[in-house]
This record gives C-alpha cells, sequence and structure tokens, in this order.
C-alpha cells in the first residue's frame, strides 16, 4: 500500500488483523472504515503497524482501489479464521449457558435464509424476546467446527465429526409456471414440450444443470432465456412470469399465479438437515434456536408435500 515503514516492528494483533479484513473486503480504506466504524487515519495507521509488522507489504494501490498483494492473499484465510473465532467468542460470552438469552448465528442457503427462516426466526423471538438471531446467508457451508456459525440448515448430510444432526427430511421441488406464461405457450405436456419455451436457469455450468439432464431435460445454458446464480433472483423471475422455472413446491404455493407443471414427470427432493457443534447441546439458548429450526423446518416440508414423481438419488 505504501513504501515500507522504518518504525520498530508492532505485533500482529487482533485490531491489525481486523482492519486487514475489512481493507482485504470491501477494497478501500474509506470501506473498511465505514464496516469497522471508526475513523479512515484509523484503518490506515493499523494497517501500516500490520505491515511493518509482518515487513510485508500488504496492499498495492490501483484505478479500482486497493489490491491485495500476494501476501495478503496467503493471509486472507487465516484472518477469516480469527475473524470468526472472534465472533464466536463474543457468542458465546453474550450470556450463561443455561440462560435464555444471547446470540445465535444461524446459516442457510439464499433461499432457506429468505424465504424460509424469517417466520420461524419471528416465532421465536416473540417466545423468547432475549434471544438475539444473526442469519448467515450464503450457499457455501460455513465451517462449525471453526465457529464460523452456531447452527446450520443444510442441503447435503454433515460429513464432519463432532457435530449434533438432525435430519428434517426432503424438500420437494417441481416446474412451476406463471399463469401468464401458461395462457400465452399452452400448458406443458413433456419435457421435450418445454425446448424453446421461456425459461429461467443458471448463467455457468452447474450441477444442478447436470440434475435437469439426468432426469430427462437435455438443456444447455444456451436453453435458459433468463440466466442467473442467485437462487433468490430465479425465484423472483419464475414468480413475475419471466419463464418456466424450478422452485419448492412449498413457495410455489404461496403464490395464487404459480401453476405446477408436469407434476408426475418432473420432481425431485432436497435433503434437509439442521446441525450444530455437538459441544453447543448443553447451551439452552443454542438448544432453543435447533429445537425451533427443526419445527418450523418440518412444518415448512409438510406445506410442500406433493405428488411423488421422481427423488433425486
Amino acid at each position: 500500500m505504501k513504501m515500507m515503514s522504518t518504525r520498530p516492528s508492532a505485533p500482529t494483533d487482533w485490531e491489525g488483523q481486523r482492519a486487514f479484513l475489512a481493507v482485504l473486503e470491501t477494497g478501500s480504506l474509506s470501506g473498511a472504515a465505514r464496516r469497522l466504524r471508526m475513523a479512515q487515519p484509523t484503518v490506515r495507521r493499523r494497517i501500516d503497524d500490520l505491515e511493518a509488522g509482518l515487513g510485508a507489504a500488504l496492499f498495492t494501490r490501483s484505478p479500482n482501489g486497493l489490491t491485495p498483494t500476494p501476501a495478503a492473499m496467503q493471509l486472507a484465510e487465516h484472518a477469516r479464521a480469527m475473524a470468526a473465532a472472534a465472533e464466536a467468542f463474543t457468542r458465546a460470552a453474550s450470556a450463561e449457558a443455561a440462560a435464555e438469552t444471547g446470540t445465535v448465528r444461524i446459516t442457510a442457503s439464499e433461499i432457506i435464509a429468505i424465504e424460509v427462516l424469517p417466520p420461524i426466526i419471528a416465532d421465536l423471538q416473540r417466545r423468547r424476546p432475549g434471544l438475539v438471531i444473526e442469519l448467515g446467508v450464503s450457499n457455501r457451508n460455513e465451517d462449525l467446527l471453526r465457529r464460523e456459525a452456531d447452527i446450520a440448515v443444510r442441503m447435503a448430510p454433515p460429513r464432519q465429526e463432532a457435530l449434533l444432526a438432525r435430519r428434517i427430511g426432503a424438500i420437494a421441488l417441481g416446474l412451476h409456471g406463471h399463469r401468464r406464461l401458461i395462457e400465452a405457450h399452452g400448458l406443458p405436456t413433456s419435457l421435450e414440450a418445454l425446448r424453446g419455451l421461456p425459461f429461467v436457469g443458471f448463467e455457468r455450468e452447474t450441477p444442478f444443470i447436470e440434475v435437469l439432464r439426468g432426469r430427462g431435460m437435455d438443456v444447455r445454458r444456451e436453453d435458459f432465456s433468463f440466466r442467473s446464480d442467485s437462487d433468490v433472483a430465479m425465484l423472483a423471475a419464475v414468480r413475475a412470469g419471466v419463464g418456466f422455472g424450478v422452485c419448492q413446491i412449498a413457495l410455489a404455493r404461496r403464490s395464487p399465479d404459480l401453476v405446477p407443471v408436469l407434476e408426475n414427470a418432473f420432481r425431485f427432493d432436497l435433503e434437509t438437515w439442521i446441525v450444530m457443534h455437538e459441544d453447543l447441546k448443553g447451551v439452552r439458548r443454542m438448544r432453543l434456536v435447533f429445537d425451533a429450526l427443526v419445527e418450523g423446518m418440518n412444518a415448512y416440508m409438510r406445506d410442500g408435500a406433493a405428488k411423488p414423481g421422481f427423488p433425486l438419488a
């Protein structure tokens, strides 16, 4: 970021690493200052001290802001691990183990976090007003062993040991189209009849496209008239009538204008699990949230019960 400082080496303390991570993720001193709620010169000073302590430059100036050096990229995951540990420490210290108050961090995929969990969380906080919920929205499985989150809603069975997992069941997905699409193009009577019709899909080749091909739909990226790698954007497009698309049956039932398509020919299931570190099972607030998620997700899946088609293998 600058010529190396001649000041004595400074200890690589957490405050410096915190400033480093904020600059890395925002791309600028001003963005980091806003995130950390501190003055920009303070952020700059902490970066300077960290660089001096490490004996290496971490950022270089570019037209787009501050670009991380190779040294910074090597340190990035370590800094993120430190941040996750610091946040876990804060959550753990937020209440006594037997208390029904304090902070719990949940992580879930885009659709589950935005469309499914808010009513569950609202009901839980009405009953337990002392709980503070942090919700991480990511299609990446956050590492519970590294305490990036306390509890996760996952679409795959956990593969790590030392995790307490509850299988909820399978979320049913099916093809749907807006009534306007049906009026304009008719109701498709086969998977082949969908070819050439407006269809919502991904920008890039994904495992989900391979699933569609395995279920009899010989689709390519070029077949999608609307493309996005955001699950939420694709759901919004299907709801708006942009094209036919795949969505969770329980969500589709909340939209009166969405019509099921090929119910007997196309359906697959997403196995769903609620997971937390086994060390947390004795913490009252963690158990309350875990049990509420199990109950709420079970109710959501009952809403999505539909005619059987073929399950996802």
